[in-house]
């Protein structure tokens, strides 16, 4: 599980990806875009080009998952692994009790 925190807000990622979408056309390209901005903001010019192409699959204009269905499998996956954990308990706990059934003397 990632620990890292969100250094920028919501708010400075979006208009970041604004400025480069709506930039990209006065820079050479759009990583010359990305390396200005980036360096504007105080992000690392990777992480500002993972925030666009998020951007782009989240409407569409890229392939890719997009965030709403990434988190909606996280939040499956770590159901099924509580299930998982739940369904080991039980399994144990069943078997225990079966053996303290057996081991009881037998009462006529």
């Amino acid at each position: 599980m990632s620990k890292t925190t969100n250094k920028f807000s919501p708010e400075v990622r979006e208009r970041a990806v604004r400025l480069v979408l709506d930039n990209q056309d006065q820079h050479g390209s759009r990583w010359q875009a990305i390396l200005s901005i980036s360096s504007k903001i105080g992000c690392a010019p990777q992480t500002l080009n993972d925030w666009v192409k998020k951007v782009e699959v989240d409407t569409g204009q890229r392939d890719g998952i997009t965030t709403e269905v990434a988190e909606k499998m996280k939040a499956l996956e770590r159901e099924n692994r509580e299930l998982k954990q739940a369904n080991e308990i039980l399994r144990k706990a069943s078997a225990y009790f079966a053996q303290a059934e057996l081991d009881r003397p037998f009462k006529r």
